[in-house]
């Protein structure tokens, strides 16, 4: 059994994002990191402030990575729930 760093974040936390020491703890915080990202008071207050640039960049740069990393198929499924 591998022994768990107690070093490394675990909670839900702002406090548990953590960037660069291995792909688990990248995984773990950069899905906290959108998560916390994504929520309706953030965006709320973000979004009115961005520029029609800043929104087109940030639509193209998602849509690119789910262009990226999913089939069509995949796609339609998880981003639609279709």
């Amino acid at each position: 059994m591998k022994k768990k760093n107690n070093f490394l974040p675990q909670g839900n936390n702002a406090d548990s994002i953590c960037f660069g020491l291995d792909r688990q703890t990248d995984e773990r915080s950069l899905t906290l990191f959108v998560k916390k990202f994504a929520n309706d008071r953030m965006l709320n207050r973000l979004i009115p402030r961005m520029t029609e640039d800043e929104i087109m960049e940030l639509v193209d740069f998602l849509t690119r990575l789910m262009h990226n990393h999913l089939q069509h198929k995949e796609y339609h499924e998880v981003f639609f729930n279709e």
